[in-house]
């Protein structure tokens, strides 16, 4: 597997060294540029539908799979269950089985508020450096890119910490039925996202500094802050149906 992943890597790089490449080398028409920016968006739809997938696992369970466990079916089996979500109120047990150990669940003060304030940062700095780019400020582009690569790794930083919290003072796992599972997963693939988005805002930044991109010219710069806005805008569903409701 690590071989794997080693070559993936290898081929990444030489073909994205290629691209580039050929871009600054003037080798892309405006069908070229066309195809890059459909393909851009058809890659950002599909993580729409992958989150999409999760959000509705969520939603499933919190409106069906909870409330039929403490449905009238099941109330000779597990008389003591109270249908209730997250399954960790008093006096309800976290499964009906009570295999899992009891937990408490995360609240959104303060790291993921905190984690809401840089990303929504991140997404104004952003911007910010695009507006500057297409005015052909290179100074004010670059510093507000690094600020913008900062602000993503501070965010990762607070999420570890967020994790460390959960699995230490409040006893949430990935096993902590149905709510442990959906937070860790919906949390941690968004995180990932941040990571990729983060990785691919810096290489902008480093070819910034190396003089790639124009004002008239930029989509590389402009592919980027697609995803980056896309994964502002998932956190924000996270924000509101993960830790508030």
């Amino acid at each position: 597997m690590l071989f794997g992943f080693l070559w993936l890597f290898v081929v990444l790089f030489q073909w994205f060294r290629q691209a580039i490449s050929e871009s600054e080398g003037g080798m892309y028409s405006h069908r070229i540029d066309l195809s890059f920016r459909w393909s851009m968006s058809w890659f950002i739809f599909s993580e729409v539908m992958f989150f999409g997938a999760f959000f509705t696992a969520l939603w499933w369970m919190r409106s069906h799979s909870v409330p039929a466990l403490g449905g009238l079916d099941n109330a000779l089996l597990w008389p003591d269950f109270k249908a209730v979500w997250p399954s960790a109120s008093p006096g309800a047990t976290a499964s009906p089985a009570g295999i899992i150990e009891p937990f408490q669940t995360m609240t959104p003060f303060w790291l993921p508020t905190i984690n809401t304030a840089l990303l929504l940062s991140s997404g104004v700095t952003l911007t910010i450096a695009h507006h500057a780019l297409r005015e052909n400020l290179r100074g004010r582009t670059i510093a507000f890119m690094w600020l913008t690569v900062l602000l993503g790794v501070i965010f990762m930083f607070v999420q570890g910490y967020e994790y460390f919290h959960a699995y230490t003072d409040l006893n949430l796992k990935l096993s902590s039925g149905a709510y442990g599972s959906t937070f860790f997963m919906l949390t941690g693939f968004h995180g990932f996202h941040v990571f990729i988005g983060t990785l691919m805002l810096l290489v902008i930044t480093l070819r910034l500094m190396k003089g790639h991109f124009t004002a008239d010219s930029h989509f590389g710069f402009e592919g980027a802050a697609w995803y980056w806005h896309f994964v502002d805008v998932v956190w924000l569903g996270l924000y509101i149906l993960v830790y508030w409701m």
